[in-house]
């Protein structure tokens, strides 16, 4: 464990707590994430938990890593080995310059790079506003037709 991330939530909706910050972090988190399964050689990250989750939803098999906010997706550390990389980036400038980031990183390690980009401000957002049937539809098209047998089996 090199960091912990804290998240309040409201306990009368469904949404964080109305706090100047709700969440709060401790540790080292430069180039490291929180993890959702192991990566051999395809990963999807996301800048937030909420985002990562999200998708976790729609592909609990597929390994992911949340970076906790678009700087820390940039300077995200890749594993090695790595053949082919999603990155979920919100929509905004913030969300497509970490990406830029993180691509470049990639691609110098000759991994393949594909950008997930929200139709809301990002995925939680995509989830909430239209289902996890259709964020699942929409992301499976996404994936290369061997991510999409691999991972995308319910």
């Amino acid at each position: 464990v090199t960091a912990v991330q804290r998240t309040w939530l409201d306990p009368d909706r469904i949404d964080k707590a109305r706090l100047q910050q709700p969440r709060r972090s401790l540790g080292d988190q430069l180039g490291h994430g929180v993890r959702f399964g192991k990566a051999r050689d395809v990963l999807l990250v996301g800048e937030g938990v909420e985002t990562v989750l999200s998708i976790r939803g729609a592909f609990p098999r597929l390994p992911m890593v949340a970076g906790l906010s678009a700087n820390h997706l940039g300077a995200l550390i890749l594993p090695a080995g790595l053949c082919r990389l999603y990155v979920a980036r919100d929509r905004d400038r913030d969300g497509a310059a970490a990406a830029e980031r993180l691509r470049r990183t990639a691609e110098s390690q000759a991994c393949e790079v594909v950008d997930l980009v929200p139709r809301a401000g990002d995925f939680n957002a995509d989830l909430r506003r239209w289902g996890l049937a259709e964020l699942r539809r929409r992301l499976l098209q996404a994936l290369s037709a061997e991510d999409a047998e691999r991972f995308g089996r319910s």
